[in-house]
């Protein structure tokens, strides 16, 4: 009667965990390119009461084993990696990635393109004093820089020998003032300066991953790569698997308040429950005792 007991506990764990998770994912149902989780359970180990028994020789049948169970335990918290909804902004610096669910902006906290990136499906990005790319925390937007600028026109693909760089965008070119800028679907940046010019200033990079649902929340819209994950692959948008950039364009989360509000029904329920069969356990342990009087 105690394994009822512990077996209760368990299940309340569970679904408090579970409970956590719908409450997390609806308090970022505004949050630029969040993913929502789900939580997923499996049954811990049974107890044997009987082994199972193959029929013998004098005709008798078999029997199966008798187990009960010992309770339930979390297997796994997983990210849901739909794409969400690209909702217009009309910013020139705002960038959602259509059609592409495993590709990711790779971002630098020090821009250092020898140290550990970071990966994000928020493309609110931001040019600071010095024309460097950003994102709202600070870190550096990677990409292939084109440096110097070169007139419109070259071949700005991304090749496997040439390294990423941190972009920005220069003020001055050829001595002329930078007049405006844009970033076009397939992720190029291109400068129009007072001399008339348009020059190809380079081209932000995405990430993809064999598994990206291995990859590792970081907070502030960051991933990092895990050993699950697989090894980051570099490519541009209108690659083949990349997707496309959308400009003026951010991606918003993928949270369904009809199916968290529902989950946090069952949730509930599935709480009281497991509660109540503590409580139920209690009372038959309180029979037994009383049988002494």
């Amino acid at each position: 009667m105690l394994n009822s007991l512990y077996s209760g506990i368990t299940g309340m764990k569970g679904q408090q965990t579970k409970m956590d998770v719908i409450a997390n994912n609806i308090a970022n149902v505004n949050t630029t390119g969040f993913k929502s989780q789900r939580v997923r359970f499996q049954d811990m180990i049974s107890q044997m009461d009987t082994n199972a028994q193959g029929p013998n020789n004098n005709g008798r049948g078999g029997i199966n084993a008798q187990q009960v169970g010992l309770g339930t335990q979390v297997s796994g918290t997983d990210m849901m990696m739909q794409g969400g909804s690209l909702q217009f902004t009309g910013r020139a610096l705002d960038f959602g990635i259509q059609n592409g669910d495993s590709s990711f902006f790779i971002v630098s906290q020090d821009g250092n393109p020898a140290g550990t990136m970071q990966y994000t499906r928020d493309g609110g990005f931001y040019t600071d004093f010095a024309g460097n790319l950003t994102t709202s925390n600070g870190s550096r937007v990677m990409g292939i820089a084109i440096n110097p600028p070169q007139p419109e026109g070259i071949n700005t693909d991304i090749a496997d020998n040439q390294v990423l760089q941190p972009l920005s965008i220069p003020q001055e070119v050829n001595d002329s003032q930078l007049q405006a800028y844009n970033i076009d679907n397939t992720g190029t940046i291109i400068g129009t300066y007072s001399d008339g010019n348009a020059y190809v200033i380079g081209r932000v990079a995405l990430a993809n991953f064999a598994n990206a649902d291995g990859l590792e929340k970081a907070g502030e819209n960051l991933y990092n790569a895990s050993a699950n994950s697989g090894d980051p692959i570099e490519g541009g948008p209108t690659d083949d698997g990349y997707g496309t950039i959308r400009s003026g364009f951010t991606e918003m989360s993928n949270v369904d308040l009809a199916t968290e509000f529902t989950e946090m029904i069952v949730t509930t329920r599935a709480y009281q429950a497991n509660s109540r069969s503590i409580t139920t356990s209690d009372e038959m342990l309180q029979e037994l005792i009383n049988l002494k009087r």
